[in-house]
């Protein structure tokens, strides 16, 4: 009875992991021609309210946070809110799932969402421009084309930017060293050294100290590499990671599994290390490992994931100007998770993963934040209370192998007591409560994972 009722909670778990993400699904805007092509049609045009409050939102950035953003904003604050979306590309090309173009299971095009249901299908106004600057005080944006926006909100979601690291440039990332952690040619790059890796070849991926972009990327990247190599390229390719952290992230129990026993002989997990080096020329890695000594790989390919940072956030950025920058060692940007405005800056909400609001920094929890944060501009432009008691999910499918894959979920609540968000246990208790990992490594999470995904991109971009 016992094993029938933990089977129960199991699947009634993996039902809500599905379903986590499935508000608002519909057809899908491809940019291209992709493997979910049966949802490239348009959708028509969705009737707004004529109530709500009147005011003009300017929304920066049209990625996952962005553009949820910008669609919810109209969806809830009806047809008197003008809600500009201000985004130098066309389309917005998927992090999550990226992982998989490296291994030939993706493809780049297929990762590709079109922004362009925002504006037809929810009146969003583009605008096809970069940001240059803000002026707090008039409350207006410049952008790269020279023209000025007025708002009443503002809404940033520029993600990150990344640091140049490990004695490399920023130019090294597009020539010879890609960290590819921005899906986008680095990526297409990545898999083409890959792909001319030879059979005795040595792949090093670096790890970052966090906060950094998706906690569980790197591993699951690190697994995805060494079933390639081990199906390709024979026993003797490795894969070596070099982790800054002491330790795995996020779902280590799984991880953990997948380094010592399902890729144990070709993968090399080394948390701790310092004084990572690397040559572009040569690509040798020079390191210190955890118990002090000094370590020198020859490795073929290499995989830096340097540090990052707010996009703007550096000294001379934007962010850094307007004062936005108010986070950990001037990296992000912190708020109040009641709205995802900023501490130190009214009237500009700062989501996704250029934020400092405790939630991790993911594809997912951008897509929550956004939510929150559209519910709060609706409200203050009302002039009505803020929702109190908000509450985010986060969920992460992590492919270990081709055909298998794991997860991680959590439900946050915002605790009263320490103004943040707080993982919840059932029974909404932030007490001891931790994020749940998957049971076990599974062909059907697999299957999920294209579910979940689907619904996602979906609630975000339809």
């Amino acid at each position: 009875m016992k094993q029938q009722q933990a089977n129960h909670v199991s699947e009634r778990r993996r039902q809500l992991m599905i379903a986590a993400a499935s508000l608002g699904i519909g057809a899908l805007p491809f940019a291209a021609k992709s493997e979910d092509s049966e949802r490239t049609t348009q959708s028509s045009t969705i009737a707004l309210a004529k109530s709500g409050p009147t005011g003009t939102v300017v929304v920066i950035g049209g990625g996952m946070a962005g553009a949820t953003a910008a669609k919810y904003l109209r969806l809830w604050g009806g047809a008197n809110l003008k809600v500009t979306l201000v985004e130098p590309d066309n389309a917005y090309t998927s992090n999550i799932m990226s992982n998989l173009v490296l291994t030939g299971s993706r493809t780049l095009a297929s990762l590709q969402y079109s922004l362009s249901s925002l504006s037809s299908k929810y009146g969003v106004v583009r605008k096809q421009a970069a940001l240059t600057s803000i002026d707090p005080i008039r409350k207006t944006v410049t952008l790269s084309d020279q023209s000025i926006l007025s708002y009443d909100r503002l809404v940033l979601a520029p993600g990150v930017e990344f640091d140049a690291a490990y004695g490399l440039t920023v130019g090294d990332y597009e020539t010879s060293t890609p960290h590819a952690w921005r899906a986008g040619g680095q990526t297409a790059l990545l898999q083409k050294q890959l792909a001319g890796m030879s059979s005795d070849g040595v792949f090093v991926m670096t790890i970052p100290k966090a906060p950094y972009r998706c906690p569980p990327g790197p591993y699951e990247r690190a697994c995805l590499v060494a079933d390639y190599v081990k199906t390709k390229k024979g026993p003797n390719a490795k894969v070596m990671v070099l982790d800054q952290n002491l330790s795995i992230q996020a779902e280590v129990g799984n991880f953990t599994k997948a380094f010592n026993v399902i890729h144990a002989g070709v993968l090399s997990y080394q948390p701790g290390v310092t004084g990572i080096q690397i040559d572009p020329g040569t690509r040798a890695v020079s390191y210190v490992d955890q118990l002090g000594n000094a370590q020198l790989i020859r490795a073929q390919v290499v995989n830096p994931i340097p540090s990052h940072r707010a996009t703007g956030s550096a000294s001379g950025g934007w962010l850094a100007a307007a004062g936005l920058n108010n986070g950990t060692d001037g990296r992000w940007a912190k708020v109040n998770v009641l709205s995802y405005e900023s501490t130190t800056v009214p009237g500009i909400h700062v989501i996704g993963d250029a934020s400092q609001c405790g939630l991790p920094k993911a594809g997912h929890v951008g897509n929550q934040e956004a939510k929150i944060c559209a519910d709060a501009v609706v409200r203050l432009l009302a002039q009505q209370p803020l929702d109190l008691a908000p509450v985010a999910n986060s969920a992460c499918y992590s492919p270990i192998t081709a055909s298998t894959a794991s997860w991680l979920t959590a439900v946050y609540q915002y605790d009263p007591t320490t103004a943040s968000m707080k993982v919840s246990a059932n029974g909404g208790s932030t007490v001891g409560a931790t994020p749940t990992e998957a049971g076990s490594i599974s062909s059907e999470n697999m299957q999920d994972m294209n579910t979940w995904f689907k619904s996602l991109m979906g609630d975000s971009f339809a």
